[in-house]
């Protein structure tokens, strides 16, 4: 694949101070264009700067949009690797199916991801629990207000350095479990990182914020009974011993922190079930006191502890408030791999070289 470089002739400072998360954009963006027919053409990378696009364009009417979220990191001896590319790739892929946008080939959208990472791996911070956060996404930009499949397409990829993504960063954050709305049903588009299931759960998320807590644990969107995941994270629980994670049956994320952490433990020989949880069964295990930990994974947190969980007003502490065993562990296992601590003994890494 031809990609054009155009470098910035007014490059910015790089950032001193604390980074936040997503609020500092790099010097460049990539971008590819997509028209039926013709496929995918003129790859290239340009100044970041603002997108032009026509007042009916399709992502604006009908919310034809995907993303993801991958990180870049530097490494101890100084040079940059990125955390399963892969997964990302083939999760866009997913999701562009599901809504009908059109696929990038494997190994056209791993050399468009190394080339731009490349191309501001100085912007890479080095700083303790860093990283550059890449934003792939696509989105329909047909100038038509009929509704129809794509025939015109955007794929741009942006970067951001970025520290924690919670202010509380690997302190123990509170959960609300929410029982009114609901994010996503089966057969809709629950499995797919698009735009409308987050604007769908921010009523929800307001609400949670409101009252001091972090984030909206989900319930499902047909019994109302069976947890999800929470709004920015797949989520785990040790019960008597046991890791818990719901079943991705349609209407969950099928989160590569998730994977990552499921893999982890079952090399490491615990009983790790991934099924249908009840509310109820959760409730019970945090009254009796058999939920031992609880934690939220996603690539933006990682791994993030939760200390207390909320239902209908019942309030609940998770192991005294404390992060446990288990969650420090796949803390420390997964960013040892990502920074470069420890030995990649699954494969996972890819370097920019």
């Amino acid at each position: 694949m031809k990609i054009t470089i155009t470098k910035t002739a007014n490059p910015k400072a790089k950032p001193t101070s604390e980074l936040g998360f997503g609020k500092i954009f790099t010097d460049h963006m990539f971008i590819m264009d997509w028209t039926d027919g013709e496929g995918w053409h003129d790859a290239r990378i340009v100044p970041f700067e603002n997108l032009s696009i026509h007042p009916a364009s399709t992502v604006l009417h009908y919310g034809s949009e995907i993303f993801e979220g991958l990180k870049a990191y530097r490494r101890k001896d100084g040079k940059v690797q990125l955390f399963r590319p892969i997964e990302n790739i083939r999760r866009m892929n997913n999701s562009a199916e599901r809504l009908c946008l059109p696929e990038i080939p494997e190994e056209d959208a791993m050399e468009a991801l190394l080339t731009f990472v490349k191309c501001e791996e100085d912007w890479t911070p080095s700083a303790e629990g860093t990283s550059l956060y890449l934003r792939p996404f696509m989105f329909g930009n047909d100038e038509t207000l009929g509704v129809h499949s794509v025939k015109h397409a955007t794929f741009i990829i942006i970067a951001s350095p970025v520290g924690s993504y919670y202010k509380e960063g690997i302190n123990p954050v509170r959960i609300m479990i929410e029982s009114d709305d609901v994010r996503a049903v089966r057969g809709g588009t629950g499995y797919a990182k698009c735009g409308g299931n987050y604007a769908a759960s921010n009523r929800a998320g307001k609400k949670a914020e409101d009252k001091g807590y972090s984030q909206v644990l989900w319930l499902d969107g047909v019994e109302r009974k069976y947890i999800e995941e929470v709004g920015a994270m797949n989520v785990m629980f040790k019960i008597n011993g046991e890791v818990v994670t719901p079943a991705l049956t349609g209407s969950i994320l099928p989160g590569i922190t998730r994977k990552s952490c499921i893999e982890i433990l079952k090399k490491e020989g615990y009983k790790v079930s991934e099924r249908l949880l009840s509310v109820e069964e959760l409730s019970n295990a945090m009254a009796d006191g058999t939920l031992e930990e609880a934690w939220g994974c996603g690539t933006a947190a990682v791994v993030s502890p939760i200390g207390e969980l909320c239902y209908k007003d019942k309030v609940y502490i998770v192991n005294g408030g404390k992060i446990g065993e288990v969650t420090q562990h796949l803390y420390d296992t997964l960013t040892g791999i990502q920074w470069g601590k420890i030995e990649d003994t699954f494969g996972w890494t890819k370097n920019l070289d």
